[in-house]
């Protein structure tokens, strides 16, 4: 049976008065953009942007505030010499924070993105616990190595990072045109705050998280969208375990055949 606490609770019920603020928040959020000369830029590094500020402060503090009541449902991992962390999926987050469901289908969003990369961009499966997930780094050598979003997808997956708590000194590392034959890789880092976004082909992009130090919290927010949201037993094998073994644990990775209801 689930519990939910006081802090839960209270986020459920500031959600529900708040339904709707997600696409408001979105619409203030590109309004001063210049796309044109974000598209360029996003093309030029590679199917990589990053924009320090972004998301409005009001839904900021949602996600921060959703973050925090999150902790007591977050699944540690450790993968030793790769990563070690916690992660919430997005079937914890639909019963808890709908709020950031909300963020994730956002009309406004989504368009958006397509004229940044380029493509048509679809909602990833309603069984895929990476759709949108919050990823914490609450102890010391909390870390993710280099490593790239691989699609298991028949299209292209699309991440999307957002920053929701960083107190830490935690960088995102990363390479671009490493799948470019003809330029060299420049490497690159950012320590993104909260409500800053970052957007890259996740096939393309190599990246990692440098570890926490003792005391520090990061909590990250990503999105993923894809352009074929079929996917090969053969692959969707993989990626569930993956998914099970690195990140959420089996219960919420095999819901259905495990009777799980959250």
């Amino acid at each position: 049976m689930n519990v939910q606490t006081e802090e839960q609770h209270a986020l459920m019920s500031a959600t529900a008065a708040a339904k709707g603020d997600a696409e408001g928040a979105v619409a203030r959020a590109i309004s001063p953009l210049d796309t044109g000369k974000l598209r360029s830029e996003y093309q030029n590094q590679g199917s990589f942007l990053y924009l320090s500020d972004f998301l409005p402060a009001d839904a900021t503090q949602q996600l921060i505030d959703a973050a925090n009541a999150l902790v007591p449902e977050v699944n540690r991992n450790y993968l030793p010499g790769h990563k070690a962390g916690g992660s919430v999926s997005r079937h914890t987050i639909d019963r808890l924070a709908p709020y950031i469901a909300e963020l994730y289908r956002s009309p406004q969003l989504i368009a958006w993105l397509e004229k940044i990369t380029g493509d048509r961009l679809q909602l990833s499966p309603q069984d895929d616990p990476h759709a949108y997930a919050l990823y914490y780094y609450m102890r010391a050598g909390d870390h993710i190595g280099w490593h790239y979003d691989t699609s298991y997808y028949d299209g292209r997956r699309y991440t999307v990072l957002l920053g929701v708590i960083d107190e830490s000194s935690c960088k995102l590392d990363y390479e671009l045109h490493t799948k470019d034959p003809g330029k060299a890789d420049v490497p690159g880092s950012v320590q993104y705050p909260p409500g800053a976004l970052i957007v890259f082909d996740g096939d393309k992009l190599r990246h990692r998280v440098t570890p926490s130090l003792e005391g520090e919290m990061r909590v990250s927010l990503t999105l993923e969208y894809v352009t074929n949201p079929n996917m090969r037993p053969w692959r969707r094998f993989i990626s569930n375990m993956k998914d099970a073994v690195a990140y959420f644990g089996f219960r919420q990775v095999f819901r259905k055949a495990l009777g799980a209801k959250g």
